[in-house]
């Protein structure tokens, strides 16, 4: 290709990227071009013999060649070397790019060819003591950004996290060096200049996603860079464009994973409007389901992130004031498969002193209209339940009942104790009949536990908490919900509702006492650590004593 052809090349797009997109073409359309128009290895299938036994040749030459320090340190000098000559050029020719094109296709082959370092992770300290990092993460600053997508690539391979558990000590050393050179920020800009609608720019935006998740995992506390260097930002601005693709699934993916790794993250999200963000994103669901299944999975990630952000006692008034607790009660009268994940969502909300504002709110908008149905009947199939056990459909019923009977009072609270008496106590049917089932749970546990007691020598105190972690496991939990609910409401001053209790388990060969012990042992499970809960284990031993 001559000077008079590259001059009247017409290209595609224009070039985002930087300032030289004003010159005589696109330059990065020729790029493109004349890299395409290099020699071009074919497929294996379309070789003669001769050409086929020449690979093989090859690729035997390469693999006897070892990666080792002298071959990494003459990588990065030669990346050097080619990254100065293009600068230099494009600053020289800088309205004539047609004189550094060749240097910029030199340049992009080296990149490519650094991907070879990450097949040797052990030498990564080597990479950080000759700049290496430096330069690469200098090079996410070039204007073209075919160039800047291949360092994306090399980045990301260089932080597969198989690659940096094969040496994880070394690979740590050049965590810590991206971090030094603030890659999470140099990222996010990146990521503001892609363009989704090209594929290999969407493609580059799904590996910096990627890069992030890695770093993350190498090490969580990096999660906390997330939000001070604007990464968390971009991903809730990101989640805001209403069509589903790929990225937005890795989107709700890495907003999960950072909101679980970092307590900062949790606490500032509400500060960006991050609970207005994601109940915006998930009102899409309220009424349709998910049309295939990697946007089902986006749709659960989001609502685990709202969860996630609902253990930050100040987000609970920004969700109160985004409708986030009517958005929910909608969702569970629509029964979409929206359902199960906002029961989850509610029991997060209402739970703890944080949560008396919801829970006044719940009740204000007839939330029990929608409740009970759900605790009334379990849906059979799983599907149907969101991926929930039927234990763990009972249990976010039982606790959501849990939280409005701790934490109402007043005509409230007596709207939710006429729901027991309602239709001749049906609902105090089903409180024993979900008793019943789970204490039988529990004493076959109990039993397993007893007798494997038996064959021990010495039971110490990690092994005690072992055996309780079982009985949780096998759904102490949630008879322990169950049976705060018999405590709260048969000590409330309603004597048919306790009646009712004690002639159904009579039935059923039962009394009241099991439910005293549980309770009791829950009681002084609670210890003596805060006010709050030994106000909590006073109030349940007073509701025991009451119990007669």
């Amino acid at each position: 290709m001559d000077i008079e052809e590259l001059l009247d090349f017409q290209p595609a797009r224009t070039l985002k990227r930087g300032p030289d997109a004003e010159a005589d073409g696109d330059f990065e359309g020729m790029f493109k071009r004349k890299a395409m128009e290099a020699p071009q290895k074919k497929n294996y299938e379309d070789m003669t013999d001769e050409e086929r036994l020449a690979l093989v040749m090859e690729l035997d030459e390469d693999k006897s060649t070892e990666m080792d320090e002298g071959t990494v340190k003459r990588m990065i000098l030669n990346l050097e070397k080619k990254y100065g000559k293009n600068q230099e050029l494009r600053i020289k020719h800088s309205e004539q790019p047609e004189k550094f094109m060749e240097s910029e296709i030199e340049l992009h082959v080296e990149v490519g060819k650094c991907l070879t370092i990450a097949t040797q992770p052990q030498l990564y300290p080597v990479l950080v003591q000759c700049n290496g990092v430096k330069l690469i993460v200098s090079l996410l600053g070039h204007s073209n950004s075919d160039i800047v997508l291949g360092v994306v690539d090399l980045l990301h391979e260089l932080t597969d996290t198989d690659v940096i558990n094969e040496a994880f000590d070394d690979a740590l050393e050049l965590v810590e060096a991206l971090v030094k050179n603030q890659i999470m920020s140099v990222l996010v800009q990146v990521l503001e200049t892609l363009d989704e609608k090209n594929e290999d720019e969407a493609k580059g935006l799904h590996n910096i996603l990627g890069i992030a998740e890695n770093l993350v995992e190498a090490d969580p506390e990096l999660a906390n860079h997330a939000f001070k260097q604007g990464l968390l930002a971009w991903i809730l601005n990101r989640l805001k464009i209403r069509s589903f693709d790929q990225n937005k699934l890795y989107c709700s993916e890495l907003l999960a994973i950072l909101l679980q790794s970092s307590v900062s993250n949790r606490t500032q999200l509400g500060n960006i409007e991050g609970i207005d963000t994601m109940l915006q994103a998930l009102a899409l669901y309220k009424r349709r389901n998910p049309q295939i299944a990697e946007e089902q999975e986006m749709m659960h990630n989001l609502f685990d992130s709202l969860c996630l952000s609902l253990l930050a006692a100040e987000n609970r008034d920004i969700f109160l004031k985004g409708e986030g607790v009517e958005l929910m009660i909608l969702m569970l009268r629509e029964k979409k498969m929206s359902r199960p994940p906002a029961l989850k969502v509610l029991n997060f909300a209402l739970q703890g002193d944080e949560g008396i504002n919801c829970c006044a709110k719940f009740i204000d908008v007839y939330g029990l209209r929608s409740l009970f149905p759900c605790f009334m009947k379990t849906p059979g199939k799983k599907a149907k339940r969101g991926g929930f056990s039927e234990q763990e459909w009972v249990e976010h019923v039982t606790s959501i009942i849990s939280h409005l009977l701790r934490n109402l009072s007043g005509s409230q609270l007596q709207r939710l104790m006429n729901k027991f008496v309602e239709d001749d106590h049906l609902k105090v049917d089903r409180l024993v009949e979900l008793h019943l089932f789970y204490l039988n749970r529990a004493k076959v546990v109990d039993r397993e536990i007893t007798e494997e007691k038996s064959r021990l020598d010495q039971i110490d105190e990690e092994k005690d908490n072992e055996f309780y972690l079982k009985r949780l496991d096998a759904g102490l939990f949630t008879l322990q919900r169950l049976n705060y609910i018999i405590l709260s409401i048969g000590t409330a001053g309603i004597s048919t509702v306790l009646s009712r209790v004690r002639q159904l388990l009579n039935l059923k060969g039962e009394t009241l006492e099991p439910v005293r012990d549980i309770m009791q042992e829950y009681a002084d499970s609670l210890g003596d650590h805060d006010n709050k809960a030994n106000e909590e284990k006073l109030n349940i031993k007073h509701m025991i004593n009451q119990l007669t």
